[in-house]
């Protein structure tokens, strides 16, 4: 034995085969390292240092520098240092067939533990990994058992996720419990071809699906959000323009701040769901790959179930709706078929608007049943059906109209009154005031911008045509240029910025529907030694949020409109309105009688014996005032003094007063300005003929009259 090299302590007691003793007596200080890396005796170094202190540091199972240390492995068997309290142990030659000691071999199988620990949570297994030795948890293996239980939870979310985009349903009132108790074939049909493609194949389609799957839940959620307002689905063509105006609304609704996080919350949410979504497809199919039995079988039972239920129609119990869904897969159909209309309607638009029956009609034969009236027409706006039936609100509004029709009776008026379907449904109303004045069926953006880019005559420029009027417009929502009212025949339009206001906004509402009308009275109607007018007037102070909303003051307070400060203050704040549907309901109620209110007392107060009121509301409120029901019908009412006037429309079968009942007719909106310019003018050849009955396109009592213009003059049918 060399010199230098560190005497070996006696160990009494210890048996030839324990940890640390080679055998023939010889002691050694090797550290357990992997098998593969155990060193042979022949080739120990001869200055006197075992194999194991030549060990790399960073060698698997290498022993910190200190005493007591453990390696990442087993370490010593009795996990002891010496009695000398050093790591260096004296060692004797070693004889040439000495092979290797106990310790080594108890190395191996103590080492592999973490390795396999980290190599299972690498692989993401769903199976816990017990990483703890004889001598405790080990340090680099300390956190292993974590990543299993994080891998789980990040496949059950996964999970979840790409289930609940597969049965969302694209209408609020469907989102319940039940909705998400269903079967989606989506589900099954995807796991069935993950299960058969080729493996690099499968990557690619499951990030496809991904990625399409992402694409159709933000059209969902888009849909919820225009059936909640529009009461239809977004269309992919058309509706992008729709963005701008929700800007808007916003903009005056709750700010320019609050509209601009608005706008990045629902950025966020869209980003957010393209991502989460797709990568959820992605992880379910890794999952399906590593569990294909489990996988396979459940595919089969489901599927058995789904078959079943579809053909025995079985439904969830509160929604309704079918436990074996397809509403994703309906849902990319419908969108193709929606793409496709929307690509061909620019065409058929044109074919439609072609048609004019009165295009070459004088101006001498236009109207001449009207000469010397002041002819206003009066849009409300979100006057529709439910105000007049809905129960929860038919009284009340039923008595303003009442009352009204009683008023105006004793100061000389008569009414008559109908309903007319209006192509938009809670909001758009610039859809349903072109669809009144053209005669043509203006039910989306890019028709509108096509029509007003034309020069289609227009119910409003027909007056304008004859000469024998000026045209006026008293536009209080209009906040901006608007160069539409040349296309419309305007001599003169006044916007918000024209009616000389100084009091607060109403929410959206600009101005006050009184001081909309007494400012038509001051600065057109009431002017001395003025020709015959034609009014356009819009009423708006019933539209949505309808909180705060103003109420009727005497003519002569109006003033220039700061008398509405304190008015303001005592309405109601919207936030806290829109918090309870039931209230929102009762606020709306009360804009429309408001408006109704405003309307006829102007007429009790500054009509006369020239005048002539045609009062329509232009779409039906948002879902959460009709909660889905009585369709997009809107009442219409003529009023007038002079008899002649209400003779000339006696065939049309409209009901007496203000209030249109149940059995009152209904046209398309569309239908209204041919009707009108036939009935006051010249009969352009089958436009003033009979009128077939058509059924409602919503549903109304039974026995109720329904009828509309001869096809002739009209376009395809609502459902186009």
């Amino acid at each position: 034995m060399d010199t230098d090299k560190t005497a070996e302590a006696e160990r009494p007691d210890q048996d030839a085969g324990s940890p640390g003793r080679a055998p023939d007596g010889d002691v050694t200080a090797t550290r357990a390292v992997p098998d593969d890396d155990t060193t042979d005796p022949d080739t120990a170094p001869d200055d006197g240092t075992t194999a194991s202190d030549t060990a790399p540091d960073d060698a698997p199972g290498a022993e910190p520098d200190c005493a007591g240390g453990r390696g990442d492995g087993a370490g010593r068997a009795d996990g002891q240092v010496d009695s000398a309290g050093t790591e260096e142990r004296a060692a004797e030659d070693r004889p040439d067939d000495s092979g290797p000691t106990p310790e080594s071999d108890a190395a191996p199988d103590t080492e592999r533990a973490p390795v396999a620990a980290e190599r299972a949570a690498d692989a993401t297994t769903d199976t816990d990994t017990d990483t703890d030795t004889d001598d405790g948890p080990q340090p680099e293996a300390a956190d292993v058992p974590k990543r299993p239980r994080l891998s789980r939870l990040t496949n059950v979310l996964a999970v979840a996720l790409v289930f609940s985009a597969l049965v969302l349903p694209n209408k609020s009132g469907y989102l319940s419990p039940g909705a998400f108790t269903r079967i989606p074939v989506e589900g099954l049909f995807g796991t069935a071809l993950l299960l058969v493609v080729p493996p690099r194949t499968r990557r690619w389609a499951a990030l496809v699906a991904g990625a399409g799957l992402s694409v159709l839940t933000v059209l969902k959620v888009l849909d919820i959000g225009f059936y909640s307002v529009l009461n239809r689905p977004f269309d992919l063509v058309l509706d992008w323009v729709l963005f701008d105006d929700a800007t808007s609304f916003l903009e005056d609704s709750v700010g320019r701040a609050g509209a601009i996080g608005a706008e990045v919350g629902a950025v966020l949410v869209v980003v957010a769901l393209l991502v989460l979504v797709t990568l959820a497809v992605v992880r379910v199919s890794r999952l399906v790959e590593r569990n294909r039995a489990v996988a396979t079988q459940g595919t089969l039972i489901l599927g058995t179930v789904w078959v079943a239920c579809a053909a025995l129609g079985v439904q969830t119990t509160h929604t309704g709706l079918p436990l074996a869904s397809r509403t994703t897969a309906d849902l990319a159909l419908e969108r193709v078929h929606h793409v496709r209309a929307g690509l061909r309607d620019k065409g058929e638009f044109a074919k439609e608007s072609s048609v004019d029956a009165f295009r070459n009609t004088p101006p001498d034969k236009l109207l001449t049943g009207l000469r010397g009236k002041d002819v206003i027409f009066t849009f409300i706006e979100s006057y529709g059906r439910s105000a007049v039936q809905d129960p929860a609100m038919a009284s009340q509004v039923g008595e303003v109209l009442a009352n009204g029709t009683e008023r105006l009776r004793a100061a000389g008026f008569s009414s008559r009154s109908a309903f007319l379907t209006s192509p938009t449904y809670g909001g758009g109303s610039w859809l349903a005031h072109s669809t009144f004045n053209s005669g043509l069926w203006i039910k989306n953006q890019q028709r509108y911008r096509s029509l007003t880019s034309s020069d289609r005559m227009t119910l409003t420029s027909a007056f304008r045509k004859t000469g024998a009027w000026r045209t006026v417009g008293i536009m209080p929502g209009v906040t901006r240029s608007w160069p539409e009212g040349r296309f419309y025949g305007l001599d003169h339009v006044y916007d918000s910025r024209d009616l000389g206001y100084q009091g607060p906004k109403f929410s959206w509402t600009p101005v006050p529907d009184q001081y909309s009308l007494s400012a038509f009275e001051r600065l057109e109607h009431g002017k001395q030694g003025r020709k015959p007018m034609m009014a356009e007037i819009i009423l708006a102070s019933s539209h949505n949020p309808w909180a705060p909303i103003p109420r009727m003051i005497g003519w002569n307070e109006v003033g220039d409109g700061s008398v509405y400060e304190a008015i303001k203050d005592e309405g109601k704040d919207p936030q806290e309105v829109w918090k309870d549907p039931d209230q929102v309901r009762d606020e709306y109620r009360r804009a429309i009688e408001y408006s109704l209110n405003s309307l006829i007392t102007y007429v009790e107060k500054y009509g006369d014996e020239n005048t002539v009121l045609v009062f329509l509301g232009d779409h039906q409120p948002v879902s959460t005032v009709t909660r889905g029901r009585l369709g997009r019908d809107v009442p219409v009412a003529i009023v007038a003094r002079d008899p002649a006037v209400l003779d000339r429309i006696a065939d049309w079968g409209w009901q007496d007063g203000l209030k249109p009942g149940p059995k009152a007719p209904v046209w398309q909106m569309d239908a209204f300005r041919d009707r009108f310019l036939s009935a006051y003018g010249s009969t352009p050849g089958a436009a003033a003929a009979p009128s077939p009955a058509r059924p409602s396109p919503t549903p109304t009592p039974s026995g109720a009259a329904s009828v509309r213009p001869s096809s002739s003059t009209l376009p395809a049918p609502l459902d186009r």
